[in-house]
C-alpha cells in the first residue's frame, strides 16, 4: 500500500481510472463527449494551478525569511523549480481548455468565446474570469517565471538581480492572488449564457 500511494504517478493514473469509471457510469451530462472532458480536464489543471498560486503566497513566500540560510537550497534548488513547473503548465493547460470550451459548441449550446472576449450581455460574467485568466496567464509566463528564473539561480544574475527578481516574481504573484478571487467566482457563477 505504502508503495502504491508512494509514487504519485500511480495514484494519478488511478485517479484517473476512477474518473473514467464516473464518466461511464454517470450517463448524464454528454458522459464521454469531449465537451465534459474538457470540462473536467479544465477544473482540474485549474485547481493544480491555483492551488499552486495559493501555496507560493500562503505558505512559501512568508515562510522562507523564517527558514535558516543553510537550509534554503533545499527550497531554491528543489522545491520551488518544481513546484514552478507544474505551476506554469497548469496555466497553460487551464487557459487552452477553457478556450476551447468556450470555442466548441456544448449540449446544444453555441460556441461562446467571442462573446465573452468582447463582454456580450450574458456572457460578460465569464469574459471577465476569462480576461482575469489571460492576464494571470500571461503573468505565470512572461513575469514570474522569468523572474523566477534569475531569483533561483537557473539563469545567471548577479546578487542584485537575484533579488529584484525576486521582488517583481512576488508583486506579480501577489497581483494573480488578488485577481484569482474576482477570476474564480466570475467562472464558477456562470450559467451558460
Amino acid at each position: 500500500m505504502a508503495k502504491f500511494f508512494g509514487n504519485l504517478h500511480y495514484v494519478l493514473v488511478a485517479g484517473l481510472l476512477l474518473a473514467i469509471a464516473v464518466i461511464a457510469f454517470h450517463g448524464g451530462d454528454g458522459g464521454f463527449a469531449i465537451p465534459s472532458i474538457f470540462r473536467w480536464l479544465h477544473t482540474f489543471v485549474g485547481i493544480v494551478w491555483i492551488g499552486l498560486l495559493y501555496y507560493f503566497n500562503f505558505v512559501q513566500i512568508p515562510t522562507m525569511p523564517k527558514v535558516p540560510a543553510e537550509l534554503k537550497p533545499g527550497v531554491s534548488k528543489y522545491i520551488a523549480p518544481s513546484a514552478l513547473f507544474f505551476f506554469r503548465w497548469a496555466a497553460a493547460l487551464t487557459v487552452l481548455l477553457g478556450l476551447a470550451i468556450a470555442g466548441q459548441p456544448a449540449s446544444g449550446a453555441s460556441p461562446y468565446l467571442v462573446e465573452a472576449l468582447t463582454f456580450q450581455p450574458g456572457y460578460d460574467l465569464i469574459g471577465i474570469g476569462m480576461w482575469l485568466g489571460l492576464i494571470m496567464a500571461f503573468n505565470v509566463w512572461f513575469i514570474i517565471w522569468p523572474n523566477q528564473k534569475k531569483a533561483l539561480g537557473i539563469v545567471e544574475a548577479d546578487d542584485a538581480a537575484k533579488t529584484k527578481a525576486a521582488t517583481t516574481a512576488m508583486i506579480t504573484s501577489r497581483i494573480n492572488t488578488m485577481l484569482s478571487i474576482p477570476m474564480l467566482y466570475a467562472m464558477v457563477s456562470f450559467n451558460g449564457g
